[in-house]
């Protein structure tokens, strides 16, 4: 009698074991959800806990085994599509396609057998929208983190983002803006991978220090606290998330420019400029108080104009050395004349490889 009750006492014991495992525990290594992962660069999570990407090459890894994997992405709206783009092993590959109107996933190929590590990069910038990503399926799957390393966020415009820099699919002139967007060889991560470094890229096509390429505004000041850099948005991004060792803010092309001729543009203003530019330098300050901030000039503006950005830049340093004498002096890099060969008349990806080789002595003496 005492051996029965022992023996269904332990029957009951391990039954009520199975009954407390979760429901996928047997499979829970071949489903990532998103909710796993580390995205970096500026994010958010939706009401189902999937991953929204907002910003230009936000980037998350994960590791797998076997010769193929499935990343389920999609789009809130559509009729729209947006781009992603990976690293399989270290090695880049393409971009993705990710249509609104379909919710099948892509798959990732690894071509043989064995453990494999992927990078998922948004090729677009946040203006383009938002790609969702609600999980992965595969074999074995481990979400991976950014090693530590010194973080460089880079702040500016279209040229920033890798807009306009590759045709490679798309020719100049067809399709959609953001078609030729390639923000993995804009020169801001390439100058990261070249010093081993981490990078976050707060970048808007068109947009300058106090307006637009061709009208008033919104600018860089009056939406670098959001989110997804929209103006009217109630989301606010957390400043903590990350700690920069460099800021680097290349704005200015869009200041200058002569607009698009349908919209009325006044005459470029330096003083509104450098005064705008100064406060602008002081907000970043106010986010991050020990980064050593660096003002670049535009590899897309030439002849007088070029002189006159130097100048209004060096003009900003000046004023803020002399506000914060006990402060890290401003930086100052200004590009050597480049006749850009991407579409209306950004750098296309080898003129963005030719930016981040001179940039790559600038930032490794910053370090």
């Amino acid at each position: 009698m005492k051996y029965k009750l022992i023996h269904s006492a332990f029957l009951l014991f391990i039954l009520c074991c199975n009954c407390s495992l979760p429901k996928n525990a047997a499979t829970s290594d071949n489903v990532l959800q998103a909710s796993s992962l580390f995205p970096f660069g500026r994010y958010a999570w939706n009401e189902k806990q999937d991953l929204e990407l907002i910003s230009s090459a936000i980037n998350f890894g994960f590791s797998f085994s076997g010769k193929e994997c499935k990343v389920f992405a999609y789009l809130t709206d559509t009729t729209a599509h947006n781009y992603l783009q990976y690293e399989l092993d270290s090695v880049y590959q393409r971009r993705i396609k990710i249509a609104g109107n379909k919710r099948t996933p892509f798959i990732i190929d690894a071509g043989k057998e064995g453990r494999h590590t992927v990078w998922i990069y948004k090729a677009t910038e946040a203006h383009t929208g938002p790609i969702f990503i609600e999980k992965i399926t595969g074999q074995n799957l481990k979400p991976l983190k950014r090693p530590e390393a010194p973080l460089i966020e880079f702040i500016g415009n279209s040229i920033t983002c890798g807009a306009a820099a590759d045709p490679s699919e798309t020719p100049c002139g067809t399709g959609v803006y953001h078609d030729q967007h390639n923000a993995y060889y804009a020169y801001g991560p390439r100058v990261a991978r070249a010093l081993s470094v981490n990078f976050i890229l707060t970048s808007v096509s068109g947009i300058g220090i106090y307006r637009t390429w061709n009208m008033n505004g919104p600018s860089m000041p009056q939406v670098y606290e959001k989110t997804d850099f929209q103006i009217e948005s109630k989301r606010l991004w957390n400043f903590e998330t990350y700690k920069p060792r460099i800021v680097s803010i290349a704005l200015g092309t869009n200041d200058l420019s002569n607009g698009d001729g349908k919209h009325e543009r006044s005459p470029f203003d330096s003083a509104v400029f450098v005064t705008d530019y100064i406060k602008f330098v002081q907000l970043v300050k106010s986010k991050y108080p020990v980064a050593q901030i660096a003002l670049l000039s535009s590899p897309m503006i030439n002849g007088e104009r070029r002189i006159l950005l130097q100048n209004c830049l060096t003009a900003v340093k000046e004023n803020i050395d002399a506000l914060y004498p006990s402060d890290k002096k401003l930086a100052l890099y200004f590009f050597k004349p480049m006749q850009a060969k991407g579409c209306s008349g950004h750098p296309n990806v080898e003129d963005h490889a030719i930016l981040a080789e001179e940039l790559v002595p600038f930032f490794k003496s910053l370090l």
